[in-house]
């Protein structure tokens, strides 16, 4: 009988093996990792260890040294506010305070239903429409607070319609 746990393993050996540079080092084995499944699980940790054949304590090492990497699995959708200095300057706070609110949240982190991952972004690569947010990966150029409620709530309905639920 194969377990969640044995797919993950599975999935976590499949992005490690699937780098196709010459030289693999633990961090793009972690970044492989993250970009297949969303985050780093401790199999994952484990099996990067195993592949390069150094410690647990080494790979952890280098996964906790950098920010992005995170080792709970993402929410069901991601929302990113630009905090370059373009956005910055071009209204990205008065974005920002409408998305903590209306998720709940005082920084950036995962809603406490788990639905929502919520993180600043130092760039999202559209300065020229700066404001920019980011909602499950689509860029919203010249954006603003009304546009980031609207964009909550939808995602909020999504969420109601999928689970049978009225709002």
């Amino acid at each position: 009988m194969t377990t969640k746990k044995d797919n993950l393993r599975t999935s976590i050996k499949e992005a490690i093996e699937s780098q196709k540079r010459p030289t693999v080092t633990l961090l793009s084995s972690l970044l492989a990792i993250q970009d297949a499944i969303g985050y780093i699980p401790e199999e994952a940790i484990e099996e990067v260890a195993l592949h390069s054949s150094t410690s647990i304590n080494s790979v952890f090492g280098v996964a906790s040294f950098y920010p992005n990497f995170r080792f709970t699995p993402p929410g069901e959708h991601s929302v990113e506010v630009c905090w370059g200095p373009t956005c910055h300057l071009k209204g990205s706070t008065e974005i920002l305070e409408v998305v903590l609110t209306k998720l709940g949240l005082t920084s950036e982190g995962d809603t406490t239903d788990g639905k929502v991952s919520f993180r600043f972004n130092t760039c999202l690569g559209a300065c020229s429409q700066a404001p920019v947010m980011s909602v499950d990966h689509e860029l919203y150029g010249n954006a603003d607070p009304e546009l980031a409620d609207k964009l909550l709530g939808e995602l909020d309905q999504k969420d109601h319609q999928s689970t049978g639920q009225s709002s």
